[in-house]
């Protein structure tokens, strides 16, 4: 028998808010990626919907939630959610957030600790590592590229191949595109001022999370992401880091099944 999904909205004071809803008993609240909406979680609620009530937002300016004319934080997306769990008459839930979800995950965690029973974090962000500061500049650079330079590089195809720059190009231009069906994202992880971002980094409060925390990372990630996941292990008191040897950076998609069986173990053992 197909999974009965509920899909709601509710107009929340940072703005309108879509999520989807399944199944009953212990809360648990789905954060996605930052290059997904709540969709990614679809098929780890289903197998999770017999155990507990999963909850899966399109995080404020992500998928079918609106998307404010305002500047966007993670501390926004913190308030959003705190506001959301209220309107939904939750008191205290699991947190399972993916890459920016996880962020969002344990920066809520600290400032409301009293309202979380755990956390499932994969493949976080939030944390600083080696060559991260260079890297969020290199993608303000290529997120900021006017149109008009864009075709031009795409027209001089011909002499970037003959100088030898056409791979480098062609993959930078590729990642453009991808990207840019996620604005907030792209201006949360890159486009913020530097400074701002790195106040919201987690790595100097980490030790103030009292509550278990499971962390799930693919070992064919990229090496920043393993970085990051380290980092969170190091820095957090109640952790366990779980490797899953084969997957990649699509954790909640490629190894639904895996990821199911590991927050329903982690919730019921604790």
């Amino acid at each position: 028998m197909d999974t009965l999904f509920r899909n709601s909205r509710r107009k929340l004071s940072q703005g309108l808010i879509f999520w989807r809803e399944v199944g009953e008993g212990t809360p648990v609240i789905f954060l996605h990626g930052a290059w997904n909406d709540s969709s990614q979680w679809i098929s780890v609620m289903k197998s999770l919907s017999q155990d507990f009530h999963c909850f899966s937002p399109d995080l404020l300016g992500f998928g079918e939630s609106e998307n404010p004319n305002i500047h966007h934080s993670i501390d926004l997306q913190v308030e959003c959610l705190s506001e959301f769990l209220q309107a939904v008459k939750l008191e205290k839930v699991y947190l399972v957030g993916h890459s920016l979800g996880g962020w969002v995950a344990a920066s809520y965690t600290l400032k409301y600790p009293e309202k979380v029973d755990g956390v499932v974090l994969l493949a976080p962000e939030g944390v600083e590592i080696q060559g991260q500061e260079e890297y969020c500049r290199k993608m303000r650079r290529l997120l900021n590229y006017p149109p008009l330079v864009v075709k031009l590089l795409r027209s001089l195809t011909p002499l970037t191949k003959i100088l030898g720059w056409y791979e480098k190009i062609a993959q930078d231009l590729q990642l453009r595109q991808e990207l840019s069906p996620y604005p907030i994202a792209c201006q949360l992880l890159f486009k913020r001022k530097q400074a701002e971002i790195e106040a919201e980094l987690l790595q100097k409060r980490l030790y103030m999370i009292e509550v278990p925390v499971l962390i799930l990372q693919g070992g064919q990630d990229t090496p920043d992401a393993l970085a990051k996941s380290r980092v969170y292990a190091q820095l957090t008191a109640k952790v366990e880091l779980k490797m899953i040897p084969h997957a990649g950076n699509d954790l909640p998609e490629s190894c639904a099944e895996v990821v199911a069986v590991d927050i329903r173990d982690f919730i019921k053992g604790n």
